[in-house]
C-alpha cells in the first residue's frame, strides 16, 4: 500500500537519492541538498513500509501560479501508479493554496497529459505578471518565462501548463 504525505525534514536523505538517480543519466536537473532542505515544506512523498519510493513538490510562484517539480518514483516502480498519486496530492494541495494553472517542464509529456496538462508555447501570464517574474532569481521561474538563460538546462523538456477548475 502506498501512503502519500507531506515530506518531512528526514526524508530529505530519500529525495537526494530519488534526484541523483534521474540527475546522473540526465533526466533531471540535480539540485543542492541545501535547497531541498529550504524547500521540503513543498514536497510530498510516497513511501511503502515506510521507506520513501517518491516525491514530487509544489513550488508557487505567482498568485495563481504555481510549478510542479522534481517528481521522481524509484524506477523499479514506475507504471505502478506511485507518480499518479503523488501529482493527484500536488493537484489537491495547490487547488487548497489558490492556484489556478499548474506549470511543468518535462520529458513526460505522456503522463502529466493524462492528468490534464497541455503543452505550452509563449508565457500565459499578463505583460504586468511577466515583468514581476522577470525579478525573480528562481530557476523555474525563468524555465516558465522561457528566458534564453535557461535553455541549455531545458533542451529536450517539454514545458506544459493544467488550468484547475
Amino acid at each position: 500500500m502506498v501512503l502519500v504525505r507531506p515530506a518531512k525534514t528526514n526524508d530529505v536523505k530519500a529525495i537526494r537519492a530519488l534526484v541523483d538517480s534521474y540527475a546522473a543519466p540526465g533526466q533531471m536537473l540535480s539540485k543542492e541538498t541545501v535547497t531541498l532542505y529550504e524547500s521540503v515544506q513543498e514536497f510530498i512523498v510516497a513511501e511503502v513500509d515506510g521507506v520513501v519510493v517518491g516525491c514530487g513538490a509544489l513550488h508557487i510562484l505567482w498568485e495563481d501560479l504555481a510549478e510542479v517539480r522534481t517528481m521522481a518514483v524509484k524506477k523499479e516502480l514506475n507504471r505502478q501508479g506511485v507518480g499518479h498519486k503523488i501529482l493527484e496530492a500536488i493537484i489537491k494541495r495547490a487547488g487548497e493554496v489558490g492556484v489556478e494553472k499548474l506549470f511543468c517542464l518535462t520529458f513526460q509529456t505522456e503522463f502529466f497529459g493524462a492528468h490534464g496538462f497541455e503543452v505550452i508555447e509563449g508565457t500565459p501570464v499578463n505583460p504586468t505578471v511577466y515583468a514581476e517574474l522577470l525579478r525573480s532569481y528562481d530557476a523555474g521561474v525563468a524555465e516558465f518565462l522561457d528566458l534564453e538563460s535557461v535553455k541549455p538546462n531545458t533542451l529536450g523538456n517539454t514545458r506544459m501548463l493544467k488550468k484547475l477548475a
